[in-house]
């Protein structure tokens, strides 16, 4: 059976009592091994001000990766657009890694969160299961997040100003600019980056309407959140269906679905190396930053309230756990439900040796 393609998504976690530098280290020993079993995109997330995430510049971790690697596509999932972030400087990074690493750079781009909350997905729609069997929980609110004093914090420090330009605006600045360049004449302005290189490759990665409209409007392909905001994907990936225009980029729509797995040689295997992700999701959704991923005795060791449960419960029971079979049995379904045509896979565990064989064994699995 010919299945869609597979990528990597890189948070780039810190484990507990290991250094970010060990954290990086291991990123790049990731990617290596990601290429040799026959992934084809490697993207790095960004988040910013996380004790236990550290992929804050997507553009320098690419250009770490592109040394260490030779084929495997690189990229951002996503760079978020804020104020903060000037079209022209994305635009100026992402062409000089093409210039770089030609024909193997992707520019994803996504609306930052630190602009307000509201649900991920349909307003209090019902969890429901499609015929398929994928799970689509109820949304989740994003107030408690949003209202905590860290995050308010960290809106005031990264948003600066109200900024002039809406998203659209910005993400067709940034097509200028990969493209002929702005204005005419003497006051024409381009990236000067060498002629006949292929430049980045853009796609919009997101979980709402707004941003699935946006890429089909532009004739972009479009990458949809499951492993973070699972109920709003078969909402966005039909808006962006079905706002589809045909682009000089793209003819038809192309859609990636990202999921959050791991696997192990055994289901009980895998279950101790996910058991330290429902605290890692709930220091996020406090809003406190994301905490250095826990030892499974470290998880065992935490306390919990019924409202914590709550809080986590939409991410982990959408996250597929278990062996190399059983992980690629619950991708089919997602493929399946979302029709992708491919998907792109984060993992995170404790020790990155195991991230390493997880993503191994389910490349071994997938590919036959």
């Amino acid at each position: 059976m010919t299945r869609v393609p597979l990528g990597v998504l890189d948070l780039v976690p810190v484990p507990s009592r290991a250094t970010p530098r060990e954290a990086l280290e291991a990123s790049l020993r990731i990617v290596r091994s990601a290429e040799a079993a026959g992934y084809a995109r490697y993207w790095f997330a960004e988040h910013h001000f996380n004790p236990g995430v550290i992929g804050s510049s997507p553009a320098v971790l690419i250009a770490l990766a592109g040394a260490a690697t030779t084929r495997i596509r690189l990229g951002s999932a996503a760079v978020q657009l804020s104020p903060r972030h000037t079209e022209a400087v994305v635009a100026e990074e992402f062409a000089l890694l093409a210039t770089a690493f030609p024909g193997r750079i992707d520019l994803g781009i996504g609306r930052s969160a630190l602009g307000g909350g509201g649900p991920i997905g349909p307003a209090d729609a019902p969890e429901t299961v499609t015929p398929d069997g994928l799970l689509i929980p109820e949304p989740y609110h994003f107030e408690r997040t949003f209202d905590a004093p860290k995050f308010r914090t960290l809106a005031a420090l990264l948003v600066r100003g109200e900024g002039g330009s809406t998203f659209a605006d910005q993400v067709e600045t940034i097509l200028a600019l990969l493209g002929d360049g702005i204005g005419d004449g003497d006051g024409r302005v381009d990236l000067g980056t060498a002629p006949g290189v292929s430049g980045p490759e853009l796609r919009l990665f997101g979980s709402g309407t707004v941003t699935a409209q946006l890429a089909g409007r532009l004739g972009l392909p479009f990458a949809a959140n499951y492993h973070s905001a699972p109920s709003g994907v078969l909402v966005s990936i039909d808006e962006y269906r079905a706002a589809f225009l045909p682009s000089e980029r793209l003819d038809r729509p192309h859609v990636i679905v990202s999921a959050d797995v791991v696997a192990g040689p055994t289901g009980e295997r895998a279950r101790e190396l996910a058991s330290g992700y429902p605290a890692w999701v709930r220091s996020i959704r406090n809003g406190l930053g994301a905490i250095a991923y826990p030892t499974p005795d470290e998880a065992a060791a935490l306390t919990w309230t019924d409202a914590d449960r709550r809080l986590v419960d939409d991410r982990v029971r959408t996250r597929f756990v278990g062996t190399p079979a059983d992980v690629a049995a619950r991708l089919d379904t997602l493929q399946r439900a979302t029709g992708a045509d491919e998907l792109v896979l984060t993992t995170i565990t404790h020790d990155p040796e195991d991230r390493i064989a997880s993503f191994e064994s389910i490349a071994r699995e997938w590919h036959g």
